[in-house]
């Protein structure tokens, strides 16, 4: 294969899990300017986004489902395995978060974040992961986050030390993602499936550009190396490298994109 047949996902069926908007949509994006038939789940919006993404030639089947729901999750796959007749890439990206303490009042908030980040991922993986391993081919590809491989500098969100400020049912998650991509890597390597995970850093997207202020986005951009965010056309590279043969001897990594966030 030369370097564009390593990167051609023409002919590929790839299902993204919060794929109507913010990272989850770029990620589709990618997917799809690479050639990639799509089917796009998420709790609302699938279909705006399918009308998005909808060029001559490709094929696109949104699906609304409920990520924390077994029953929805092994309806929407064999949905798409119905429709495409494969599965061949997962972003396994849906996600949430929320402020809350470290405190027994927070459980049900705690509860409610892992069960979308972390068991909702499971479910996915779990699910796809039947059809790959009858087709003995696939790749998944985790979202996972800086904050689940670092600590939350507090300093760069608040200005009072006592101000609440902690989401740990996030970080956990995602750290848990990070394993969980290393554990299904050795397990389903057998299969011929590769599992890697993404870890960005600050993205400014449609779901949480009117929920940074100024301040922190200037605090943000100089904490990182690179002296900016994520904006548009910084994912979806990553997406189609990680989906694609061109890291076919990839597998069990995490791979931040963050600016160089990581670095110091």
């Amino acid at each position: 294969m030369n370097v564009t047949e390593l990167f051609d996902l023409r002919g590929k069926v790839a299902l993204v899990t919060g794929g109507a908007q913010g990272l989850g949509y770029e990620l589709a994006e990618g997917l799809a300017e690479a050639g990639a038939d799509l089917v796009i789940c998420a709790l609302d919006k699938c279909e705006e986004a399918a009308a998005r993404l909808s060029t001559p030639g490709r094929r696109i089947l949104p699906i609304t489902m409920d990520i924390t729901s077994r029953a929805e999750v092994e309806k929407a796959i064999g949905q798409a395995e119905k429709a495409f007749g494969r599965i061949d890439i997962l972003m396994n990206n849906a996600g949430i978060n929320a402020l809350h303490e470290v405190a027994p009042q927070s459980l049900e908030t705690w509860e409610k974040i892992m069960a979308v980040n972390i068991s909702g991922a499971f479910l996915c993986a779990a699910a796809v992961g039947q059809v790959m391993k009858r087709q003995r081919s696939g790749s998944i590809v985790n979202t996972g986050s800086i904050y689940g491989l670092l600590g939350v500098d507090r300093s760069l969100y608040i200005d009072q030390p006592d101000e609440p400020f902690e989401m740990p049912a996030y970080t956990a998650s995602k750290g848990a993602i990070v394993n969980l991509t290393r554990d299904l890597a050795v397990n389903w390597a057998r299969y011929n499936i590769r599992v890697n995970c993404i870890c960005p850093a600050t993205f400014i997207t449609d779901q949480n550009r009117d929920s940074i202020s100024p301040e922190t986005l200037v605090k943000l951009k100089k904490r990182t190396p690179l002296g900016r965010t994520g904006t548009a056309g910084d994912l979806k590279g990553v997406a189609v490298f990680l989906a694609s043969e061109a890291s076919r001897y990839i597998t069990g990594q995490v791979l931040a994109v963050d600016g160089g966030w990581t670095a110091w």
